[in-house]
């Protein structure tokens, strides 16, 4: 678990896979990844995240407000699983905050804790991070964090369509300080 001024960020349980549905399957929280989904799909992420934490060690784990316990969303560090992409192997950070905590410098708080801890308890050299082109909340933050666009590893994601938008995914990373 991770503990910062304001956030915990803990590996996930069953018990949050409802309460994370209705958080993130709103239309503007999903603006950027097709659209609102069943709760299957996000259930299936969960899964995975479960999964990475048991064999890794991490995950892009539950953000939660300390003060409250409220689930905020999600953020933390995962391989980057893509087969056949410049980003199989990256160690990816990546965030989803609920629409209620936009703005209030949530994501940023939890990102700077996950990439913290990545450089902390790995030994990777860069930690990268991936979105739409049109996302710019996403990679305004990434750039607020000191990545920097990595057009060598921009991908098609192997989720979509070849020709869905959705699916051209641009690149941003950050080298483990000196």
């Amino acid at each position: 678990m991770i503990e910062t001024a304001r956030l915990r960020l803990r590996p996930w349980v069953e018990a949050d896979k409802p309460v994370f549905h209705a958080l993130a399957n709103t239309p503007a929280m999903m603006e950027h990844f097709g659209g609102p989904v069943p709760q299957a799909k996000h259930d299936a992420i969960i899964d995975k995240m479960i999964d990475q934490q048991a064999r890794h060690g991490h995950c892009m784990w539950l953000v939660e407000i300390r003060e409250t316990g409220e689930m905020a969303g999600v953020c933390g560090v995962r391989i980057g699983g893509h087969p056949n992409t410049p980003v199989s192997d990256e160690l990816e950070i990546g965030w989803r905050i609920g629409e209620k905590f936009w703005g209030q410098g949530i994501a940023r708080e939890a990102a700077e804790a996950s990439i913290a801890w990545g450089w902390a308890n790995t030994d990777r050299s860069r930690i990268a991070a991936w979105t739409v082109i049109g996302n710019t909340r996403s990679w305004g933050l990434m750039e607020r964090l000191g990545m920097r666009r990595r057009t060598d590893l921009d991908f098609r994601h192997p989720d979509f369509a070849p020709e869905d938008p959705f699916g051209a995914m641009i690149v941003y990373a950050i080298d483990r300080p000196a």
